[in-house]
C-alpha cells in the first residue's frame, strides 16, 4: 500500500525520528542547488544509512549476557544496481570474554513474501519475546513482553533483517507530480519483489552489513522461516558464487523448497497427486491433537510420533497407489482406501469417497471439526476458532493468524519506540501487499534465464552443497504446520540431487507444534538448544 504522506528517517535527539518528506526534500534541494552543477546528484535522504544504539541485559538459560541492540536502516541497490530501498534491521551483539573467538552472526529473517521479521524478532531468538496462548487465543492488550531465556545471544550475534518494504524500510520512488511518483514507485518494486530480486537485495544487505560492523571473518550462517527458507536457498548459492561469501550453516524453520508439494491447492494442479499424500501425515498428528481418531485415543498406548510414522508409510503406500490409478481405481478400492484414510484423518470415509480421496488443505481445515462449528488453523492446526461459513467447503479464515497479530504487532511498536528509541512517528509495517507484483520466476543454477511455473529451489539448496562439502543444513519442522507439511520437507531434503555422502550434512529436527513453533514454550526450549548444538559444531571456532 501506498502512504500519501512521505516520510525521513533521521538522527535525531537519540532517535531515528520522522519528518515529512518535503521538509527533508526541500533542504536536500536548497543543499544541491548551493552545491558546484558539476557535482553528482545528491542522494535522496530517504536512502540515507541510519542507526541508533542502546543497551540491555538478558539471562539465557542461567547465563547473564550483556548485549548492544543496534537499529537501523541499510540503504541497498535494486536490479538496476541504482539505490532504491533502505532495509530496516536490529542487531544484537553479545559481549564476548577478553581473548574469545570471534563470535558468529546469524542473520533472520521471516518470509511471505512480504513479512517484516516481527515474528522471529519477538517469538523466538531476540533479548525479549512475545506471551502468546500456545494454541489457543488470548485475551486482548495489555500483552505481555518478557525476558527471552531462550534467545540465541548465548551461541551468537543475531541481526533481524526486514524485508524491502516491510518494517521501518521502504522502497523509494520520487518526482514532483504525485501520480507519476506512485507509478515510478511500482515500478522499483519491481526491483525488490520477486524471488531473485528478494535474494539479490539481502545478498546486497549482507555484505554492506558484514563491512559496516567489521564481521568478515565471523562465522556465518542464514535462518529463515517460511518463505524465508525458500529465500534461503537461493541467497546462499547466491552469496556463493557470485558474492564469493561462503557460510557455516543454513538454518531451515518451517521449510518449503517446491511449491508444488503444497497443500494450499493442489487441486488447480490435477494429476498432482503427491501434494495430497504429503499432507496425510500433518492431517494425522491434528486429528489425534483434536482427539478424532478413536483407534488412537489411548495415547500411553499409542504416541503421536507412532501415528506419524504409520501415516508416512500409508500416505506413500496405498494412499498414492490409490491416487495415481485416477478415474481407473475400482470402486472397491477406493471405499477400501477411504475407510484408512478416514482411520488417519478422522474425516468420514462417505465424505472422502465423494471428493474422490483427495483433501487438499482449506477443507481439512473447515471440515474436521465442523459438527463443533469450528475451523481449525492452517498455520498451527491446534487452534480453532468459529467456522464463519460452515457449509463452506473450506476454511474462509486462520484462527491462528487471528489470534496472535495483534500481539506481535503492539509489542514490536512499544518495544521499537520505547526500549530501542527508534521510529518516533513512522508507521512499522509487519508486512508489505506484494500481492500481483511479486516475480515468482526463478533462474536456477545453471540456467541462462528465468523460468516460469511452479517455484522450485531445490537445484539451488543442492548446488551450494556440491559446490560447498562442508555446508551443514539444519530443518526444523512443526507437526501441526499445516502451510509448510512437515512431510513435504523432508521429502523435499530427501530427493535433493546430491549423493549420499553430502545427505549427512542435513539434519532434521520436529516438534509437536505448528508453522511457528516457538510459539509453544517447550518447544522453543528444544529449538534453541538444536539450534544452539548445530551453531557450535560448525562454527569453526578454535579453543
Amino acid at each position: 500500500m501506498l502512504e500519501s504522506r512521505r516520510a525521513l528517517l533521521i538522527g535525531g535527539a537519540g532517535l531515528l525520528t520522522l519528518l515529512p518528506a518535503a521538509q527533508a526534500l526541500a533542504a536536500d534541494a536548497a543543499a544541491s542547488a548551493a552545491s558546484d552543477a558539476t557535482t553528482e546528484p545528491a542522494l535522496d535522504p530517504r536512502l540515507r544509512e541510519q542507526s541508533h544504539t542502546t543497551h540491555g541485559v538478558v539471562q539465557v538459560q542461567g547465563r547473564r549476557i550483556e548485549y548492544r541492540a543496534v537499529a537501523g536502516l541499510l540503504p541497498v541497490e535494486g536490479s538496476h544496481d541504482e539505490p532504491g530501498a533502505v532495509m530496516s534491521y536490529v542487531a544484537y551483539f553479545g559481549k564476548a570474554a577478553p581473548g574469545a573467538a570471534q563470535r558468529p552472526v546469524i542473520f533472520l529473517y521471516n518470509g511471505g513474501p512480504g513479512s517484516s521479521t516481527v515474528w522471529l524478532h519477538l517469538g523466538a531468538f531476540g533479548p525479549k519475546r512475545v506471551l502468546t496462548g500456545n494454541g489457543r487465543r488470548g485475551p486482548a492488550a495489555p500483552y505481555r513482553l518478557v525476558d527471552n531465556e531462550y534467545s540465541l545471544l548465548d551461541v551468537a550475534d543475531l541481526v533481524f533483517i526486514d524485508a524491502p518494504g516491510t518494517g521501518f524500510g521502504r522502497i523509494v520512488a520520487v518526482d514532483r507530480d504525485k501520480a507519476k511518483e506512485r507509478e515510478k514507485l511500482k515500478e522499483k518494486e519491481k526491483e525488490f519483489w520477486g524471488t531473485d530480486q528478494d535474494a539479490a537485495a539481502f545478498a546486497r544487505f549482507i555484505k554492506k552489513f558484514l563491512t559496516r560492523f567489521k564481521l568478515w571473518n565471523a562465522p556465518r550462517y542464514l535462518f529463515g522461516e517460511s518463505y524465508g527458507t525458500t529465500r534461503s536457498a537461493v541467497l546462499v548459492q547466491r552469496l556463493q558464487s557470485q558474492e564469493s561469501v561462503d557460510m557455516n550453516g543454513v538454518i531451515l524453520l518451517s521449510q518449503v523448497l517446491n511449491f508444488g508439494f503444497s497443500a494450499d491447492d493442489p487441486q488447480d494442479s490435477p494429476g498432482n497427486d503427491l501434494a495430497y499424500a504429503l499432507a496425510v501425515p500433518t492431517y494425522a498428528a491434528t486429528a489425534w491433537y483434536h482427539r478424532r481418531l478413536p483407534a488412537w485415543a489411548d495415547r500411553s498406548a499409542r504416541t503421536l510420533d507412532q501415528l506419524v510414522a504409520a501415516a508416512r508409510r500409508f500416505a506413500l503406500g496405498e494412499y498414492l497407489q490409490a491416487l495415481t490409478a485416477g478415474n481407473a481405481i475400482a470402486p472397491e478400492t477406493r471405499r477400501a482406501v477411504a475407510e484408512t484414510l478416514s482411520g488417519f484423518i478422522g474425516l468420514p470415509a462417505p465424505y472422502l469417497e465423494r471428493a474422490a480421496l483427495r483433501v487438499y488443505g482449506g477443507m481439512f481445515c473447515n471440515q474436521l471439526l465442523a459438527d463443533a462449528g469450528l475451523t481449525v488453523g492452517r498455520l498451527d492446526t491446534r487452534y480453532t476458532g468459529p467456522s464463519l461459513d460452515p457449509l463452506a467447503k473450506e476454511a474462509d479464515y486462520d484462527p491462528q493468524s487471528s489470534a496472535i497479530e495483534s500481539a506481535y504487532v503492539s509489542l514490536y511498536n512499544d518495544y521499537a519506540r520505547n526500549t530501542l528509541e527508534v521510529g518516533a512517528d513512522l508507521d512499522y509495517r509487519a508486512s508489505a501487499d506484494v500481492g500481483e507484483t511479486w516475480d515468482s520466476r526463478h533462474r536456477p543454477p545453471g540456467a541462462r534465464q528465468a523460468r516460469s511455473g511452479t517455484l522450485n529451489v531445490m537445484p539451488d539448496l543442492a548446488t551450494a552443497m556440491l559446490v560447498d562439502p562442508r555446508l551443514k543444513v539444519s530443518m526444523h519442522a512443526g507437526y501441526f504446520d499445516l502451510a509448510t507439511p512437515f512431510f513435504a520437507a523432508e521429502y523435499e531434503l530427501n530427493h535433493l540431487p546430491i549423493p549420499a555422502a553430502l545427505a549427512a550434512n542435513i539434519e532434521v529436527h520436529h516438534y509437536p507444534a505448528g508453522h511457528m513453533m516457538y510459539d509453544d514454550p517447550a518447544s522453543l526450549a528444544a529449538l534453541h538448544d538444536n539450534v544452539a548444538r548445530f551453531v557450535r559444531a560448525t562454527d569453526n571456532a578454535r579453543t
